[in-house]
């Protein structure tokens, strides 16, 4: 079974939305932090908003690791609507839900969600983020849409928790579900 990894930046207030907004810092821990993310997924799952706005900014991009890593991966993405051709992406028309359990059931390695604030809380409720890699920045937003607003009660394990020199937190959060 595949992982779905969801790879969030937040403010200490949990807002998600805009992270340009409350991070002017960063780091070389940082960078290894989003290399290691990254280096395991063969997918990537992203909401509309979020396709669109990255589809105009990433094909020519050079900030690395992310720039390749993001242009070379098929993209499914949750949608209404028809998008346009190219970038690797294919329409997820519909409930996500189902898709996401057929896409972990077959083969190849994590499934990234990155920005997507809806979706992840869509798959959070449905049980299907298997690791939650936070990044928290030393800001508060103040406003702006929150990760976690919505989404039911769920018990979490910290797996880890890293501050680095720029005194964001890394934290990784994974599930507690029952053993069978």
């Amino acid at each position: 079974m595949r992982r779905v990894i969801a790879y969030e930046l937040l403010s200490l207030d949990g807002v998600a939305e805009s992270p340009d907004q409350f991070i002017d810092t960063w780091d070389d821990v940082l960078d290894a932090n989003l290399a290691e993310v990254i280096s395991t997924q063969t997918d990537v799952l992203l909401g509309r908003r979020s396709h669109d706005e990255w589809a105009h900014y990433w094909p020519t991009s050079d900030v690395e690791p992310f720039a390749t890593f993001i242009n070379a991966l098929p993209k499914h993405v949750a949608t209404s609507s028809p998008l346009p051709g190219g970038w690797r992406a294919t329409a997820v028309e519909g409930d996500p839900v189902p898709y996401v359990r057929a896409l972990r059931a077959g083969d190849g390695g994590d499934i990234g969600v990155h920005a997507s604030i809806s979706l992840v809380q869509t798959l959070l409720a449905a049980d299907l983020v298997d690791e939650l890699r936070l990044v928290v920045a030393p800001a508060v937003a103040g406003s702006g849409r929150r990760l976690l607003d919505g989404v039911p009660a769920t018990r979490l394990e910290l797996a880890r928790s890293v501050t680095t020199p720029t005194g964001h937190l890394l934290l990784t959060y994974r599930p507690r579900r029952p053993v069978d």
